[in-house]
């Protein structure tokens, strides 16, 4: 099956995202952020927001279901369960790990539509939502391809790597058993075998991405869009027709930043990652002291594993100690990462997150600069729950990538099940 057309279109979609990313940096960065300081009444609101177009949602994800056949649809329409919702991961592990269809099986046409349906679902904003997705997809293609070549592992000495983007296909050798799963310890065994292929097949490919529907897509019911791969996993519920919950949403990245033969630059995370480091750099001396945690974290804590493991202590610097100018920060540094949401979505949950910001906790740990093995970054509130971590590269061994985790205390799994 031929993918050019699919892998072409995603690039055309990041490389229009990376025009406008400045401009989103820059507003997310000041003391204009409207989408962080609305006062609507609805800030308390125990649902994620109710405002989203969900129709449109249920309507694009009527058309995907329609060009399937019989078989491929008995893959993407499951029950909504605690087995089929928790079944996410940041490995490269394939069907091993994840329900639903994967993209190595879909036409061409049936890309389009699944893609329509992430579009639908997902926030607009450049470089986060679903111009963000689409570019960890890109970011597995290039990852797979430095694998795939006689170089990988190299690095490039540091710098950023360059070299085509591939069109798809498979994704180049099997994944090290060395990758580092949520929670610390490396797998004996990721389950990943070549790029590129149906069943446990995982490696590094945009065709190694899966997508399900937990429950009837609709306007009644309870029902989830549950899409993700490796470095991603999105998970948008949906009750009654009000989207009740955007999280858990992973996201990673290796490398951190690419160049593609076309000269197009990508750096999918560098809008998470700035929001952070103005976070730090805006902290005291006393300040740093106070949100400085006594563990060190060599991956995000509540990964796919993680399911109800907040801990039951905030731990770091109260952001009712903060100034306004700082407590503007912590808004935006939030921002990029609620806004996969669709955007009256994450305006809602944003307001409540600020509604909570009192009560809400800023750490670290190694240190702030984001540039090492160990550096990593939390915001904890009564619902929000943002990590922020930096490891080792483990195709392209001589340069860190992130890994991050959206949580949220109440909202996970639209607040369905019990963990």
């Amino acid at each position: 099956m031929t993918r050019l057309r699919g892998s072409a279109r995603r690039r055309v979609v990041a490389a229009t995202a990376l025009a406008s990313m400045t401009v989103l940096i820059s507003s997310c960065g000041g003391s204009e952020n409207t989408s962080s300081t609305s006062s609507s009444s609805s800030a308390a609101s125990s649902s994620a927001g109710g405002s989203a177009d969900v129709q449109s949602v249920v309507d694009a994800a009527d058309a995907f279901v329609d060009t399937l056949d019989d078989d491929q649809a008995a893959q993407v329409l499951l029950e909504f369960n605690e087995d089929n919702a928790t079944a996410w991961s940041n490995l490269p592990c394939g069907s091993d790990c994840r329900v639903g269809i994967q993209f190595s099986e879909l036409s061409d046409d049936q890309i389009t539509a699944a893609e329509a349906v992430l579009q639908a679902s997902l926030g607009t904003g450049a470089g986060t939502g679903y111009d963000q997705a689409m570019q960890i997809l890109l970011a597995d293609d290039y990852l797979g391809s430095v694998q795939g070549s006689s170089s990988g592992g190299a690095g490039g000495g540091g710098a950023a790597p360059t070299g085509a983007m591939p069109t798809g296909g498979a994704g180049g050798g099997t994944p090290p058993s060395g990758a580092m799963p949520s929670g610390g310890a490396a797998p004996t065994d990721t389950g990943a075998g070549a790029g590129g292929g149906t069943g446990g097949g995982g490696g590094y490919s945009s065709d190694n991405y899966y997508l399900a529907f937990l429950g009837t897509p609709g306007t009644t019911g309870t029902w989830q869009m549950h899409f993700g791969g490796h470095h991603l996993a999105v998970n948008i519920t949906y009750v009654d027709g009000v989207v009740a919950g955007a999280t858990p949403y992973f996201v990673g990245v290796e490398p951190t930043t690419w160049t593609a033969d076309d000269g197009t630059p990508y750096a999918p995370l560098d809008v998470m990652k700035d929001g952070m480091l103005a976070l730090t750099a805006s902290l005291g001396e006393d300040q740093l002291a106070a949100a400085k945690l006594s563990e060190s974290y060599t991956d995000v804590l509540l990964g796919p594993d993680g399911n109800g493991g907040f801990p039951d202590t905030k731990a770091g610097l109260a952001v009712s100690e903060l100034s306004d100018d700082q407590k503007q920060l912590v808004m935006a540094a939030m921002t990029p990462w609620v806004s996969i949401a669709d955007d009256a979505t994450a305006d809602d949950l944003l307001a409540t997150y600020e509604s909570e910001l009192d009560d809400t906790y800023i750490s670290y740990s190694g240190g702030t600069d984001l540039t090492a093995q160990g550096d990593y970054v939390r915001i904890d509130g009564p619902s929000v729950w943002i990590e922020f971590v930096c490891q080792n590269g483990v195709v392209i061994s001589n340069q860190i990538h992130y890994h991050t985790v959206y949580r949220d205390h109440t909202r996970d799994y639209g607040g369905e099940l019990s963990f």
